[in-house]
């Protein structure tokens, strides 16, 4: 089952929740803001470890045919550059076959990390963690509630059906990208096009 988790940090100058909204919705504000996605997988922790370890190289879980590919400088390496599309980031830490975690360029209007991490369950079960925190700064204190955020998680939910396909040779329940993602991405590709 996949997961999407929002939250306030418990510190002053967290984000604003609006009551009556949907589950999760708030005002970024240029504070720090924490958005969590995961998805349980029936596979050992090795082999959800061993997709983390892929990332960035060949055959890797990044939906590439959908989003711009992630690229790194000297793969998980510490103090390896790069990111994807116009998100930059460095690799922060890597712990091979558990955790890789990516500090923003904070030009890009974010200050903060991501990082991809696995969990045991108590039921065998092993869920692939990807958790984003940071502060908006910018443009991206109106980019990241309005569109950046909505393209972060639908990027995250095929990656995580990458992931469940990839150990289990199916999706159970494949995501399917908003209406709202699916204009975000169209007005992209205009802009794109000569």
């Amino acid at each position: 089952s996949s997961q999407t988790r929002l939250s306030a940090l418990s510190q002053p100058g967290g984000p604003t929740l609006i009551s009556g909204g949907p589950p999760g919705l708030f005002v970024s504000g240029g504070r720090t803001m924490r958005n969590v996605q995961s998805r349980d997988i029936e596979a050992s922790a090795g082999a959800v470890g061993a997709l983390i370890d892929g990332l960035g190289g060949t055959g890797s879980i990044w939906p590439e045919r959908t989003w711009p590919p992630l690229r790194l400088s000297d793969g998980l390496n510490s103090g390896s550059t790069g990111g994807h599309g116009p998100i930059r980031y460095a690799v922060r830490r890597y712990q091979p076959g558990h955790l890789v975690e990516f500090e923003f360029d904070p030009r890009i209007g974010l200050t903060g990390w991501h990082r991809f991490t696995l969990e045991q369950g108590p039921d065998g079960r092993v869920r692939l963690v990807h958790t984003l925190q940071a502060r908006t700064t910018g443009v991206q204190v109106l980019l990241w509630p309005l569109a950046t955020r909505w393209l972060h998680e639908a990027l995250l939910h095929d990656l995580l059906d990458n992931a469940e396909r990839a150990l289990t040779g199916e999706v159970a329940t494949p995501s399917r990208w908003s209406w709202w993602v699916r204009r975000l991405r169209a007005v992209m590709t205009r802009r794109r096009k000569p």
